[in-house]
């Protein structure tokens, strides 16, 4: 997926340059900023892929899985600082000094191709996204998905996509009343469209940074698979996301007094292999034997070691 936007947007700045170059278009510039910009997004995307993928070692137990989210929120900060900065100071520069632009028809067929070509990679992510996210609106499944790169592709191009209609409306507008200034407001209004979408993936990337914990779902599930013959309760679960497809989890466990430490080591085995087979993006899960799990008591202590 994002090898095929990374290809589309490479194409689409290079013919966006030279429309602004030919035509004078305060909007097509912005454009071409816009998709180079977001080919360099997809780089970064990649790179933090590969890095996340690196096994754990002893610098780092936990793995690298939360550089992919690093990087997520460094295209966050490159789409606000110069995707929406370029694109509303070269609105405000073709505002205050607006000039008329030259054989718009150039103009025209660069963003008519540029959006067919936006709207393949739009539909691939759409179509990632729409299989990810079950049974969930459209909202919650985007604030709550830990898949950062779709959600990232989803976004910018979409925002792409809104801002090729928008630069086609400026010049048509500024063709029809004959004032080259709305070619400059169109360049602003996209810059604000990519500073909310900046702000959005900000937002969302920071969580990720933080620690977010994994869907309710998961944690009934890990609940599920760790009550059974021996265990009297369990307690509180603790789930964290380092990328994806990677989740640490840790429960409390009361387990019957009668059992002997070998009971115990064998149901603690038996748990964490069922979990690791039903949920593969448990890649650790820590079973720890707790009195009074399962009580108001048992859950209140936590997971404290």
């Amino acid at each position: 997926m994002l090898i095929l936007a990374l290809g589309a947007n490479l194409g689409i700045a290079i013919a966006k340059f030279v429309a602004a170059g030919i035509t004078g278009s305060s909007a097509m510039l912005t454009e071409g900023v816009h998709s180079l910009v977001d080919s360099s997004n997809q780089l970064l995307l990649m790179y933090g892929q590969k890095r996340a993928a690196k096994p754990a070692d002893a610098t780092h137990p936990g793995g690298y899985g939360r550089e992919l989210y690093f990087w997520s929120f460094v295209v966050a900060l490159l789409v606000f600082a110069l995707g929406a900065g370029i694109s509303v100071y070269e609105g405000i520069h073709h505002v205050l000094k607006p000039e008329p632009a030259v054989s718009p028809l150039i103009a025209y067929g660069v963003l008519g191709v540029a959006f067919v070509l936006e709207g393949g990679s739009t539909l691939a992510a759409f179509r990632e996204f729409d299989r990810a996210r079950g049974k969930k609106n459209w909202w919650h499944a985007l604030v709550s998905t830990k898949d950062a790169t779709t959600v990232i592709v989803l976004l910018e191009n979409g925002a792409a996509m809104a801002g090729l209609l928008l630069a086609a409306a400026g010049l048509a507008l500024s063709q029809v009343t004959g004032d080259a200034r709305f070619d400059g407001m169109a360049s602003i209004v996209i810059g604000l469209l990519l500073a909310a979408v900046a702000i959005f993936l900000a937002r969302e990337a920071k969580g990720l940074l933080i620690g977010e914990a994994a869907d309710p779902e998961l944690e009934a599930g890990i609940r599920r698979v760790a009550s059974r013959e021996g265990v009297r309760g369990v307690g509180e679960i603790m789930t964290l996301h380092n990328a994806p497809e990677q989740i640490v989890a840790a429960v409390n466990v009361d387990f019957d007094n009668g059992l002997s430490a070998a009971d115990v080591e064998r149901i603690v085995d038996e748990i964490e292999r069922a979990l690791q087979s039903e949920f593969p993006a448990i890649y650790r899960i820590y079973v720890r034997p707790h009195e009074h799990a399962g009580s108001k008591f048992g859950t209140d202590r936590g997971l404290a070691p």
